[in-house]
């Protein structure tokens, strides 16, 4: 099927125990791109040997490191996704489909999430739309150190099949990279001159577990879901709690 050519578009560092399935997912790509910063064990070297081109480019933060990557591609049509996970067949036949005739420049699909040892169905786990193939002369990256969206003026088309996000970190590793996400998020807050209310601090968590674990039906995932969403509760209000101490130093 003719189509337009499709670059894919991966940022890591220290990936390469999750890089190869990834890879391999990728491979009706026209080009796949690596930009690495600062890898020490191998990442760059099973890049290169899967026929990635490889880049070095010093850590920007989430945003700023995809903006550049994508600066730096030899195609208009992207596909941005993370070391730790792979585009699905379906997915990828969407994606197919797609480039022969785009309805739209930009566009969405669902993100599975695997969770202490499950894909989770429902919750914040299950669709969490994710927006990551675009042209890139329409759409790019926001800006933000963490929690980076795709940004675009124009209308939004979604796509079948799944995303499946397979990370295999600990709870532990899991936990430590949230603590860190929430110390991005405070700052950035701060930095906008938000000035979150105590209210606010503890109204967000309460809220977050009615919207996800009752009428997004998170309690459907079992443990895992339960688990998943604590931790999001528990990350809305130590963001704002960050962001409280943070205001009262500057």
């Amino acid at each position: 099927m003719s189509r337009s050519p499709l670059s894919a578009v991966i940022i890591t560092k220290d990936a390469a125990s999750q890089l190869g399935p990834c890879l391999a997912s990728l491979d009706f790509a026209d080009e796949i791109l690596v930009v690495d910063s600062g890898s020490i064990d191998g990442t760059r070297e099973l890049a290169a040997a899967k026929g990635a081109r490889v880049i070095e480019h010093a850590w920007l933060g989430f945003g700023p490191q995809k903006r550049f990557a994508v600066s730096q591609v030899r195609n208009d049509w992207v596909l941005c996704v993370d070391a730790d996970e792979r585009v699905s067949p379906e997915l990828r036949e969407s994606i197919v489909r797609e480039l022969a005739s785009p309805r739209a420049n930009v566009y969405e699909f669902p993100r599975r999430n695997r969770f202490m040892g499950r894909y989770l169905r429902h919750g914040e786990g299950y669709p969490d739309w994710s927006r990551r193939l675009f042209h890139r002369e329409h759409a790019m990256w926001s800006d933000d150190a963490v929690h980076e969206q795709v940004l675009t003026s124009e209308r939004i088309e979604r796509l079948d099949g799944d995303l499946l996000h397979d990370s295999a970190e600990s709870l532990d590793r899991y936990m430590e990279k949230q603590d860190s996400y929430t110390t991005l998020q405070a700052e950035r807050m701060i930095a906008a001159g938000e000035r979150p209310s105590v209210v606010r601090m503890l109204a967000s968590p309460l809220v977050r577990f009615v919207k996800f674990y009752v009428f997004r039906l998170g309690f459907l995932d079992g443990v895992p879901g339960l688990v998943h969403i604590a931790i999001g509760c528990r990350n809305s209000f130590t963001k704002y709690a960050k962001a409280r101490r943070l205001a009262r130093s500057v």
